[in-house]
């Protein structure tokens, strides 16, 4: 139960970054195409390609990230089996040691250690030195089939508002619906790390508006540039 309440909580962190990634990234793109260009095919066809570049690109790194986590989960666990296999002293001492590290006191930490070879050796081995669940592997597909569909949901909100509002309103009602967004994932990010809530809010936002001012400055000024030339 533990591990499966774990992996799920990885996937929805991922899930959770991926839609933050999505909303700012495609808010950035569709409003500074929006401020150079009203040509409405010009705005779906810069949006679609944003959501799906930046929604593949999430995928592969999270599985690139989460595979190599994955082998290193998998490198510590047929460490201490090979070293239990080998010489259970040197792997018992190692245990009984790091309890000591930890703070134990000498008794505590053989009678932990004692308890543990009595039980499982290798799963007190690998959960207690490396912090890890024994034989429960994260999984690299969850993970960026998550961040692939987060993404890809995060950004409709930006897209689907710069597509859908009128013209002299695409901008203003964008940039307000991604506020509401971002509001939003970073209360979710925050409870989900058990981080202060209102830090994460303003720095989601804040970094958000910064994204999308930058975005509508460069793209109103190269779009008035095109229309002078």
């Amino acid at each position: 139960m533990t591990s499966q309440f774990s992996e799920r909580l990885n996937i929805l962190r991922a899930g959770v970054l991926g839609a933050n990634d999505g909303i700012v990234s495609v808010a950035g793109v569709v409003i500074g195409v929006a401020s150079a260009t009203n040509d409405t095919w010009v705005i779906f066809l810069s949006g679609i390609s944003a959501i799906l570049a930046g929604a593949f690109s999430m995928a592969g790194g999270e599985y690139v990230s989460v595979s190599t986590q994955k082998d290193t989960e998998i490198a510590a666990t047929e460490r201490e089996r090979r070293l239990y296999e080998t010489d259970p002293k040197v792997a018992k001492q190692s245990l009984y040691d790091h309890y000591l590290a930890k703070g134990e006191c000498s008794t505590a930490a053989e009678v932990m250690t004692n308890r543990a070879f009595a039980k499982n050796p290798v799963k007190f081995l690998v959960e207690e030195k490396y912090n890890l669940e024994y034989e429960s592997f994260t999984n690299p597909w969850k993970a960026a089939i998550s961040s692939f569909l987060a993404f890809s949901i995060g950004a409709l909100f930006p897209m689907l508002a710069v597509m859908v509002a009128p013209e002299n309103l695409r901008i203003p009602l964008t940039m307000f619906l991604v506020v509401v967004s971002l509001f939003l994932t970073g209360y979710s990010s925050a409870k989900l790390g058990n981080a202060p809530t209102w830090p994460a809010i303003r720095r989601n936002i804040g970094m958000g508006l910064l994204t999308m001012l930058a975005t509508f400055v460069i793209g109103h000024v190269l779009g008035a540039g095109y229309i002078g030339g």
